[in-house]
């Protein structure tokens, strides 16, 4: 049941559920809006930019908020008895109402709606996961902080529950993940199909990693999978894991050669192929854990978390400790940052189990102080990151770190660092700097120069590239040849050096012509996109196997 369809005017018993304890939750939830008594000043903010929505929408000044949230009135105490699920905004959620007690697992297991699959691929995946007991304890544990949130979505949509289980393939439900081939998140987006469904990557964070974001746009994409394999679920699936213009193809080959072009049928490299039976293992065990020796947790029929609003730029540890939280237990719920900052700009919102959200917007309420040590400064021009930690007064060491900028390389103008703020130096990050920051870097050394030279009789790319001191693979990329590219007396060829050119050894039939040199060219620069947990202290590196 959604929780548009919960009671509206239904007030709480005394606190028997876990997750209670939040008589003060609507009175604190204001506060949010007063801010804090060293508020910064928001730079270069656009002015069209909607307001945001809020669980309380009226606004109080802090002195208010604090007096509400201390000795909350009469109508404060009776509509704090209903909690508001923020993200759906107008749904009041009674934490006692026996669907909100209900088990999330029934509710899962009524939605399935794709064909069953049975063959030597599931029992082998059912055989796996029967085996340790321990990891699907853990990833069933971290699944159902997010479950509720991804199978509201999937009804909302008239979609198979089979595909809230997803991540359960994709990343164990790691929000977190990252793949050797540098797919992210607990969906495990591709940047360019990330970008393709609007999930920001930048310096300052990855929208990959973020849970809600990151499954608006995994269905998105599925639902668009579905749509062109003609709503065949199997065809769609198998095109999230190797890609649909894969699938297409196989199917276009098997089309011309007269074989049906269904799941079944059609070629697919073994990790795509054993794709699906793992889903079908992951659903068979939803469906009877007991008959494989595992239990699931027990799942409440209700949201995990609530959406808590943010007005102002804060430190990610100082919003884990205004949440009560451990930094890493934070960053299970918003793991989508690649900086130690939370941008307002960019961030509208961070996610928040219930007493961790009342504690947070009483904590934030009564917080004297800035409320953010860091913020965002573009380099006025290019120059080493020993002098950029000069003008920005903090050490090289840190500047790198905080930054991820590896040694010898220079930081272009333009880029955009995280720096401390100062008394000079105290503005938010402005709408434009949060959405389009880039690190843009080039190698310190010298300017290299472009020489000609020419091949003498008998010579190879590989006689070459060792008199120039260079790799055969560099010459032949330079002069796109194979690296076993034979070469005509006095063919032209090109290298890079900051050094003279080595003479080459002629004989007479090979040309007199002599060795020309260019201008200096700068070698070709790097812009850094995004950094995950460059300085953050994340620690997130899982590889999972990936499509």
């Amino acid at each position: 049941m959604s929780p548009s369809a919960l009671p509206q005017h239904a007030a709480l018993s005394a606190p028997t559920h876990p997750r209670l304890g939040l008589s003060a939750l609507t009175a604190l939830l204001a506060a949010i809006l007063a801010g804090c008594a060293s508020t910064p000043t928001v730079t270069d903010r656009n002015a069209n930019t909607p307001a945001r929505n809020w669980v309380q929408a009226a606004p109080l000044t802090q002195a208010e908020a604090l007096q509400q949230a201390a000795a909350p009135s009469a109508t404060a105490v009776a509509s704090s008895a209903l909690l508001e699920d923020s993200l759906n905004p107008g749904s009041s959620i009674d934490l006692n109402n026996a669907e909100a007690r209900a088990d999330l697992w029934a509710r899962v297991r009524r939605g399935f709606k794709m064909p069953e699959l049975d063959n030597d691929g599931v029992k082998k995946a059912e055989a796996w996961y029967s085996a340790r007991p321990d990891y699907v304890q853990r990833m069933t544990e971290r699944g159902s902080r997010y479950l509720y949130h991804i199978i509201e979505e999937v009804e909302r949509r008239g979609l198979p529950s089979e595909l809230a289980l997803l991540p359960f393939v994709e990343s164990a439900f790691r929000a977190d993940a990252q793949s050797n081939a540098k797919a992210v998140g607990m969906w495990q987006f591709m940047p360019a199909t990330g970008r393709d469904f609007a999930l920001k990557q930048n310096i300052f964070r990855d929208d990959r990693r973020d849970v809600l974001a990151s499954t608006r746009a995994a269905l998105d994409y599925l639902e668009r999978l579905a749509r062109q394999f003609d709503g065949d679920w199997q065809l769609a699936l198998a095109a999230y894991n190797w890609g649909q213009g894969n699938v297409q193809k196989a199917i276009a080959r098997n089309q011309k050669a007269g074989l049906p072009t269904d799941y079944d049928s059609i070629k697919m490299p073994d990790e795509t192929r054993y794709y699906l039976p793992k889903l079908q293992a992951v659903k068979n065990i939803v469906l009877r854990p007991e008959a494989y020796g595992l239990a699931l947790p027990e799942i409440a029929n209700h949201p995990y978390f609530l959406s808590v609003a943010i007005e102002r730029d804060i430190d990610v540890d100082l919003a884990a400790r205004l949440a009560g939280m451990e930094l890493e237990q934070f960053k299970q719920f918003n793991p989508q940052m690649n900086k130690p900052l939370i941008l307002a700009a960019s961030t509208p919102r961070v996610l928040l189990p219930y007493d961790n959200a009342e504690t947070f917007v009483g904590n934030l309420a009564a917080h004297r102080g800035p409320l953010a040590s860091w913020t965002a400064w573009v380099v006025p021009k290019t120059m080493k990151p020993a002098d950029a930690a000069r003008q920005v007064g903090m050490s090289e060491a840190e500047l790198r770190a905080i930054n991820g900028i590896p040694a010898r390389m220079l930081v272009k103008q333009g880029s955009t660092l995280l720096v401390p703020r100062t008394a000079h130096r105290d503005s938010d990050v402005s709408v434009h700097l949060a959405e389009n920051a880039s690190m843009t870097l080039t190698p310190d050394a010298p300017p290299l120069r472009r020489v000609s030279i020419k091949a003498g009789k008998g010579e190879t790319l590989a006689m070459l590239a060792k008199r120039q001191k260079v790799s055969v693979e560099q010459l032949a990329s330079w002069n796109k040849l194979s690296a076993h590219a034979a070469l005509k007396p006095g063919q032209q060829l090109v290298i890079y050096t900051s050094k003279p050119a080595e003479p080459v050894l002629r004989t007479a039939a090979a040309s007199k012509a002599p060795v020309r040199a260019s201008k200096p060219q700068r070698a070709k620069p790097i812009t850094v996109a995004m950094a995950p947990g460059a300085g953050a202290n994340s620690g997130r590196q899982l590889a999972q196997a990936q499509r």
